[in-house]
């Protein structure tokens, strides 16, 4: 299975929509550089977010777009969420990443979820951990390595 990055999104604090950058750098265990979620300290280092899913908040009106569910990289014809927690990732030339957790809490009602009733983020977003960094770029390939071990944190029950 694979798919391609369509865009990747960066903030300087958290809780904001991030805004979207041409390419990043991923350091091992951290993250993005220069991301207010960035951090050696926890499992959700990176969060992604199918493009598809996106476009389902669109469908119903809103007037929203990549990053503004504080994704921090956009997906376009790989589907998240039948990757189990343990599945790893290449993304562009070599870099990989975990999948760590998929879904997850939503404990403050965001200003989507106040236009909507729903927001798709806690749902249907993943978060990987870094485990070979590098850079990547809008329009890189993200390919399915291998057998996944099943093992971190489960959000949410789909």
């Amino acid at each position: 299975m694979s798919g391609k990055i369509v865009s990747i999104n960066i903030s300087e604090r958290k809780g904001v929509r991030k805004k979207p950058v041409k390419e990043v750098f991923l350091r091992a265990d951290y993250g993005i550089e220069g991301d207010a979620h960035a951090s050696s300290a926890w499992h959700r280092q990176v969060s992604l977010l199918a493009l598809e899913s996106i476009r389902k908040m669109q469908e119903m009106g809103l007037d929203v777009k990549p990053g503004d569910f504080a994704e921090n990289i956009t997906t376009e014809g790989i589907d998240l969420l039948s990757l189990p927690v343990g599945s790893r990732l290449t993304l562009g030339t070599g870099i990989e990443v975990q999948v760590s957790q998929i879904g997850k809490e939503c404990h403050t009602r965001c200003a989507i979820y106040y236009q909507a009733g729903d927001c798709v983020m806690p749902k249907e977003g993943i978060f990987v951990r870094v485990l070979k960094g590098g850079r990547i770029r809008e329009g890189d390939i993200i390919t399915v390595a291998g057998e996944s071990v099943a093992h971190g944190i489960r959000g949410i029950d789909l």
